[in-house]
């Protein structure tokens, strides 16, 4: 800050004279050198330097005031390499009163900067890419302020849109290197939404450019702030309005938390704030965002970080409406869309006919977007790096979200055979379409129970499309995921109403609140666990609350309304578990009775079996449990010891070993004995191999996502199920890690489709 100056005045003063100075003429470099000595003598700062990110992800010092002249240009550091490196890195600020004693200091002889003891720096954000790095030094100790850091971060916002423009360093020299751009490129992410597509790129950049950071005058940036904010509701309004949204869903349930979202107090507290800094309304939103970012990037938890990007979207939505509105999007035919990331509300607003997948830079399975597009079954691949620069709109692309890749500009023989795949899969769905209404039974007559699981509403309406017998798991938790808080009795009772009329009669196993691990509620605070899959998660934390269960178990007993009921309650680890969660729901069951409601006939409840130790405790447990239900991957996961979500793991272990089989054949002879139904619901019942092997060793009920039944009902009917498990036992006492080899040799030898 100036010197003798307030905070915000000081702040409105920089970036006054900051505005003078980019509105000069003559080049951009001489404008940044002219704006690096502006913001030494305003921040009362020796040295500021501007370190400008270049391809290789190395940052150049572009200008400086008060550093070595001839360092500029020549020094360079790596991203993650000294002071600068590491804010860079991270992207977040760093002020530190003695930066030489930092570890990470990294001494560069040509600036001249020995004499300079303290440093503080911040990341020059656009887009949520970091451009580079804006530094002060001082020769004191000095203590740096919040205010002057948040000054020097607003102050970096105006330095990024100047390095933006392309004017300092040309924005083709910021793409990755491909060698020939028209050469076929192949780019990796991670498959939020299964499925293949073919078609025409068209980049979705959200945020118009923008006309001014800088204003004078903050009652009038106010009053367009409010205009604007008004607009985005009215939009949000309009589409919570349309006619898909009018029988509620989860559809609904996140556009009306995006619309919580955009009349939150906090945001528009902390809006007018930054115009109070001297920021027009457009950059007080790039400074809200930014500072949103910054804070996303800390935050480890998938679905918080999910929340923070709701923000984030509507930030640039707002950016929209501030520029003039939103236009009606108009894509080409056969488009797949190419974004950093995008809001629910955003996909919504396209053509669904004309949309064929998505690629984002950004995202997770848990994102409201990824929902959104399962429910519309539109293949979306996420966490593309570098999506936006190294596609142009108009390139042909082959989008495989089943295998976490896309191929840009592919050459026809990659295109012939992705198209002939998306034929083959097409011809299988029709396929299962004209075998949903035959029989599960295997050739030697065999029946076997397929449901599937489900845990949107939406997903009840693949309960007919797929000829399913029931649902085998309805995870509960999502219901309570896509909330901004806990749903009271009321709530979930009628949420659970609608799910058994959407299943028309067809048998639900209703699965308790199996929260904690990768799943934490946006309200729920973090534990703070080093291990949360094995710690307090699950029937864990219902019966250490005892009230949010009862609560769950009496909306579900008084939904059934004298229908069955079956409850399985997750995370097993003890009989006695089970027997205390089991009293908690007979406690439900007697209120309801007392209070002459009708109850549930029957109700069965189950348990499902994840955790190893629950094998050995068998007879004891199937005394208490009407069911069972084997959760595969928990199970795996555990057994093994080796957790699903490291890619350092993928691979290492697999369900097909014999360990993994025998431990399942003495579940099925432990639940045979005892006359329990055992299904199972995890990711092994969906994949035809997996299947095959779950049949020969006498498991027949199988539950698994709803586009899986007809591959697994069609390998079923193709099956011999008794000459597959003579050649399966004599499988699993061989000495090896898997034997998926040995099994899709067997299928390709006997006809079975796989």
């Amino acid at each position: 800050m100036t010197a003798g100056a307030g905070g915000a005045t000081g702040a409105r003063l920089l970036l006054r004279r900051l505005r003078v100075l980019m509105a000069e003429g003559g080049t951009a470099e001489h404008r940044l050198n002219q704006i690096v000595r502006a913001i030494a003598a305003g921040m009362v700062a020796e040295v500021c330097s501007v370190y400008v990110m270049r391809p290789g992800e190395v940052l150049e010092l572009f200008a400086t005031e008060g550093l070595k002249a001839e360092a500029v240009h020549h020094t360079r550091l790596r991203v993650g390499e000294g002071l600068v490196g590491d804010i860079a890195s991270h992207a977040r600020p760093l002020a530190l009163a003695d930066a030489q004693s930092h570890p990470n200091f990294a001494y560069r002889p040509e600036t001249g900067e020995e004499i300079y003891k303290s440093l503080m720096g911040v990341p020059m954000l656009r887009s949520g890419r970091v451009l580079g790095v804006l530094a002060v030094q001082n020769r004191t100790a000095r203590q740096y302020t919040e205010e002057e850091v948040e000054a020097l971060q607003t102050t970096a916002m105006v330095v990024a849109e100047l390095v933006a423009s392309g004017e300092l360093v040309p924005r083709a020299e910021t793409r990755p290197a491909e060698g020939i751009g028209l050469l076929p490129t192949r780019l990796e992410g991670l498959s939020l939404c299964a499925g293949l597509a073919i078609g025409r790129a068209f980049l979705h950049k959200p945020r118009p450019g923008l006309a001014q950071i800088m204003a004078e005058n903050p009652v009038a940036e106010r009053s367009r702030l409010s205009e604007a904010l008004a607009g985005l509701n009215r939009d949000l309004d309009d589409l919570l309005a349309r006619a898909e949204f009018a029988d509620g869903g989860e559809h609904r349930d996140i556009l009306e938390a995006y619309r919580m979202f955009a009349r939150d107090r906090g945001w528009r507290q902390r809006l007018d704030e930054a115009i109070a800094t001297g920021l027009s309304a457009e950059g007080a939103v790039l400074k809200v965002q930014n500072d949103a970012r910054a804070h996303m990037a800390q935050v480890l938890d998938p679905y918080l970080r999910e929340r923070l990007a709701d923000f984030d979207h509507l930030a640039d939505r707002l950016l929209r409406h501030l520029a003039g509105g939103i236009p009606a999007t108009e894509l080409p035919e056969k488009a797949v869309l190419v974004a950093r990331i995008l809001g629910p509300a955003e996909l919504l607003e396209f053509d669904r006919k004309r949309l064929r997948a998505l690629v984002l830079e950004e995202g997770s399975p848990t994102a409201h977007v990824a929902i959104v597009a399962r429910a519309l079954d539109l293949p979306v691949l996420g966490r593309v790096e570098g999506a936006l620069s190294r596609i142009e709109t108009g390139d042909r692309l082959v989008v495989d979200a089943d295998n976490g890749q896309v191929f840009v500009r592919p050459g026809e023989d990659v295109e012939a055979q992705v198209a002939a795949s998306m034929s083959f899969k097409a011809q299988r769905r029709q396929a299962v379409v004209a075998m949903r209404g035959l029989p599960s039974v295997s050739r030697d007559g065999v029946e076997v129970s397929l449901s599937i699981n489900a845990g949107l509403l939406i997903d009840m309406q693949q309960l007919t499309m797929s000829g399913a017998d029931g649902v085998g798991l309805y995870r509960t938790e999502i219901a309570f995921m896509v909330r901004d808080r806990f749903p009271d009795v009321v709530q979930q009772t009628e949420f659970y109403r609608r799910i058994y009329e959407q299943a028309a009669g067809k048998p639900v196993v209703f699965r308790t609140l199996d929260v904690g691990g990768d799943k934490v509620l946006p309200y729920w605070p973090r534990s703070g666990e080093e291990n949360p899959a094995i710690g307090w998660r699950a029937l864990r934390i219902g019966l250490d609350l005892p009230n949010l269960l009862r609560h769950q178990l009496r909306a579900l007993i008084v939904a059934a309304a004298g229908r069955p009921l079956e409850i399985m309650f997750p995370m097993i680890a003890t009989p006695a578990e089970f027997a205390d969660a089991k009293g908690i729901a007979m406690l439900e069951l007697e209120r309801a009775r007392g209070r002459g409601q009708p109850l549930p006939e029957p109700l069965r409840v189950g348990a499902m079996l994840e955790v190893p130790s629950l094998i050995w405790q068998l007879p004891a447990l199937l005394r208490e449990a009407d069911f069972v239900s084997v959760g595969s991957n928990d199970l795996a996961q555990f057994m093994f010891a080796s957790d699903r979500g490291n890619p350092r793991m993928a691979g290492r272990y697999d369900a097909l070993s014999p360990a993994m089989l025998t431990a399942l054949a003495e579940v099925c002879r432990h639940c045979r004995a005892a006359n329990r139904p055992l299904s199972v619901c995890g990711e092994m019942a969906g994949h035809p191999l997996e299947a095959m092997a779950l049949l020969a060793i006498g498991l027949n009920r199988l539950s698994m996502a709803p586009s899986a039944v007809g591959g697994v009902k069609s390998m079923l009917r193709s099956l011999d199920i008794g000459r597959l498990s003579s050649y399966v036992g004599g499988l699993m006492t061989r000495p090896q890690t898997s034997i998926r080899h040995e099994l899709a040799a067997y299928a390709r030898d006997h006809g079975v489709v796989i």
